[in-house]
């Protein structure tokens, strides 16, 4: 955790190959800040998946609620910041 207070909290992620969050609901909206090139693998509920390919410093957001495990398939060590932003 990089910062936490009454309106954000960083969280700087670092996975090696094929490591993996946890099954985790998000409470928060929030931006994911890619650290490099990579792809994520999304395991969502209901037994579906999701590739998601990530380029270095290009932002995505995601609401609220979100579910999902995720999954490091970029071949090699992916690191990214998360924001979520507190209301």
């Amino acid at each position: 955790m990089l910062i936490d207070n009454d309106r954000v909290l960083v969280t700087k992620w670092s996975f090696s190959d094929g490591a993996e969050t946890g099954w985790h609901r998000h409470g928060h909206d929030y931006v994911i800040v890619p650290l490099g090139d990579g792809k994520l693998l999304a395991e969502e509920p209901g037994g579906g998946t999701r590739e998601a390919p990530l380029k270095d410093g290009v932002p995505y957001f995601r609401e609220e609620g979100v579910e999902h495990n995720i999954i490091n398939a970029s071949g090699g060590p992916y690191a990214f910041l998360e924001i979520e932003i507190k209301r």
